[in-house]
């Protein structure tokens, strides 16, 4: 930690799930991460832009603006940046081995940490088979989901006014729900097969808004989460270990629409 900037850095870090451009982002909470925050690597793990709510509704605040320039910043000044798109900002797939304000855009990557464990990169999209194989059902359930967001962000609007910390609607009902715990489960399995196929020691992914860190076979399976709900990333200290941080509660805020 910078003690005098208040600045703690990492040799790396995964976020992923942004969903710049609608209004369940939690652009501000992001922003004071980043601004506290240092690292070699940056991974932005897919889902950075949501063009597929934005073609529907438009909900680009100043501080959707600031977190580019925050990143575009961090690239500048020597941070490897590296954005791998998911399903919601598939267009920059049309991009990928090229870079933009020195960021690379890259569909996968594997990452070797100070501990010389590699790590396969990716969204994880891929092996969803709703949005792989049903593209409207996923666009359905898109829908639902940042209707769910928009109820959430108005009842926790009403407990912070009241003083009551922030408690996720969404999150509780995805937790609830039996088929939603059993396509988790499944997703998390495809991975890591898919990692124990490729011979690496683990995966590192977002797609799912679920931050998970825990071991399936040989595998150590890590997802980096979200910051529409959960507003988590995942950092590789200077010694190599791996860890989820959850950021309201590492600065103790309050979500705010």
């Amino acid at each position: 930690m910078n003690a005098e900037r208040g600045v703690t850095r990492y040799r790396s870090i995964w976020i992923s799930d942004i969903h710049l451009g609608t209004r369940g982002c939690q652009a501000e909470q992001l922003l004071d991460f980043l601004k506290h925050t240092e690292s070699e690597y940056l991974y932005l793990v897919g889902d950075i832009i949501d063009l597929w709510r934005m073609r529907r509704s438009w909900a680009w605040r100043q501080a959707h603006n600031d977190v580019i320039q925050k990143l575009l910043r961090k690239a500048r000044k020597g941070t490897k940046v590296m954005f791998i798109p998911g399903n919601h900002d598939e267009m920059f797939r049309e991009f990928l081995n090229a870079d933009f304000g020195q960021i690379e855009i890259r569909p996968e990557h594997v990452h070797v940490t100070r501990r010389g464990e590699r790590f396969l990169v990716i969204h994880g999209d891929e092996f969803d088979a709703v949005v792989t194989y049903a593209k409207w059902l996923a666009i359905l359930g898109d829908w639902t989901y940042n209707t769910l967001l928009s109820l959430n962000t108005v009842y926790n609007d009403i407990r912070r006014r009241l003083g009551y910390p922030y408690w996720s609607l969404s999150a509780y009902l995805k937790h609830k729900a039996k088929r939603a715990v059993e396509f988790i489960g499944r997703f998390e399995a495809a991975l890591a097969t898919e990692a124990a196929r490729r011979g690496v020691d683990g995966v590192i992914c977002g797609h799912i808004h679920k931050a998970e860190m825990r071991r399936i076979g040989d595998i150590l399976y890590c997802n980096d989460g979200d910051w529409v709900e959960s507003c988590t990333a995942l950092v590789e200290h200077m010694d190599g270990g791996l860890e989820i941080l959850h950021w309201t509660e590492v600065r103790q805020l309050s979500f705010a629409a």
